[in-house]
């Protein structure tokens, strides 16, 4: 048996980063991970595949160029599946091979296998050549991410797919029902509308993307509408059915039907704990299979163990849990750290892309600040109509009484790059001033920073008190 200063359970975003600080620390560290290939979700079933997946389909597509070209242009008249994934297995191959040799020169040992707390600071590892292998340590960071939660009543099979499962498709289907309007719903909706599939997204809500800010929504579901894509509000799923080999019914429980030959069921994922031994451990897990922790700290209630990642819930982003690996492995050999930032970006990498950072204005006005807001359709920059694109805006809120920027909102082309500009602004305390003052490149997206601050520079008076 092998005692580590440090064992790592899951090699996502968290516990890839939790594994090279530790081993920069000078500690021994082991990571463990159940899947034949280090990266967990991210890289082989969530964030990398997807993103690889919309990249393609807008490239094969020509999804950029219709707005010159119209909206029969083609890169590749007919799209296969195959076309799909072949660009899918270069890059996760890329993406695993750069992992391995990060591990490799940071002296991080690597096990294969499931995982299981047989004590608070012992490990048994169920090898996939069937060996049983006992590791300990010191400190345990959990870091298993999570998996699509699969309720029984919906029959699961080659045709009513999960969000893991979308990836292993044989043949785009003509119709995809989405089941699910949060974003890995809206991902895979949107990406599949691209390649010109007839989508409809299914939401017991009464609005998509609940955290983002409403007139950003209420601008995308404009967009997702005026290409075809049906949204159904308030649809609570009666029953799902296969009906045939190319017919699946989804059933609503207002007597609505919804026909099409494939169904993606996105309503939400758990924490991937099952067979973890958890209780062994001194862990208890809620219903969703997340685990609480300290907010500083990511410390759980077994002060040597520390969680990070999806598996502890929101904001459950691959960006925000690579920052909290690295500050559980600090705060777990007590070196000091910084608390994770304040304000951090949303990225939905839809088509168009969604990206938002601060306060929506709904968060403000309802803590009853004084606030104007100014608007830069993409549009009206030169760079936008060298490009082609119809749609997409941003919109910026600013405090009336200080000027100081409160949150960035972003749909559209090149969102999730344009957002950091706003950030940076946010994070540093930075008013409207800022953006009017100052020069951006031309032509460029990013001058919509300056149309916006102007748009709202135009209905404010003059700052009655410092930012700051």
């Amino acid at each position: 048996m092998t005692h580590y200063d440090m064992i790592i359970i899951g090699s996502g975003p968290a516990g890839r980063r939790a594994a090279v600080q530790a081993a920069k620390l000078k500690k021994s560290v082991l990571m463990i991970d159940r899947g034949r290939r280090v990266g967990g979700v991210c890289v082989h079933t969530g964030t990398i595949p997807s993103k690889t997946l919309r990249e393609t389909v807008l490239n094969l597509s020509g999804w950029r160029e219709r707005g010159f070209y119209g909206r029969g242009y083609r890169v590749k008249e007919k799209i296969t599946a195959e076309d799909l994934m072949q660009r899918l297995a270069m890059t996760l191959d890329h993406e695993v091979e750069n992992l391995e040799h990060q591990f490799a020169r940071n002296n991080v040992q690597v096990a294969h296998g499931a995982a299981r707390f047989v004590d608070p600071n012992t490990v048994e590892i169920a090898c996939e050549d069937g060996e049983m292998v006992r590791a300990t340590a010191d400190r345990f960071i959990v870091a298993v991410g999570t998996e699509p939660y699969r309720p029984d009543s919906v029959p699961f099979d080659d045709a009513i797919v999960d969000a893991d499962e979308i990836l292993e498709i044989r043949r785009l289907p003509r119709s995809l029902t989405v089941i699910g309007g949060g974003v890995i719903g809206i991902e895979y909706a949107t990406i599949f509308s691209a390649l010109d599939v007839k989508v409809t997204v299914l939401d017991a809500g009464d609005s998509l993307l609940q955290f983002v800010d409403r007139e950003l929504v209420d601008e995308f579901m404009h967009d997702l509408r005026d290409r075809g894509v049906t949204i159904r509000l308030g649809a609570k799923v009666e029953s799902v059915e296969r009906k045939a080999e190319d017919a699946c019914l989804v059933q609503l429980e207002d007597g609505r039907q919804v026909w099409s030959e494939m169904i993606l069921y996105a309503a939400g994922r758990q924490g991937a704990v099952e067979g973890l031994g958890l209780a062994n451990a001194g862990l208890t897990a809620d219903k969703r299979g997340r685990l609480k922790v300290a907010p500083k700290t990511f410390r759980t209630e077994v002060p040597h163990i520390f969680a990070c990642g999806d598996v502890i819930g929101f904001p459950s982003l691959a960006s925000t849990s690579m920052e909290q690996g690295r500050i559980a492995a600090r705060a777990a050999f007590d070196q000091p750290t910084e608390a994770p930032p304040e304000f951090f970006p949303y990225g939905i990498y839809s088509v168009p892309e969604i990206s938002t950072v601060g306060e929506t204005e709904e968060e403000v006005r309802a803590r009853g600040e004084a606030y104007e807001c100014g608007v830069a359709r993409f549009r009206e920059t030169a760079r936008g109509h060298i490009m082609g694109v119809s749609g997409g805006f941003m919109k910026l809120i600013f405090s009336l009484e200080t000027h100081r920027l409160l949150g960035a909102h972003i749909v559209g082309e090149g969102a999730t790059e344009l957002v950091h500009i706003g950030q940076a602004v946010l994070g540093l305390g930075g008013t409207m001033e800022y953006f009017v003052e100052n020069t951006f490149n031309y032509p460029t997206l990013a001058e919509a920073y300056k149309i916006a601050a102007l748009d709202a520079w135009n209905r404010m008076p003059p700052p009655t008190k410092t930012a700051g």
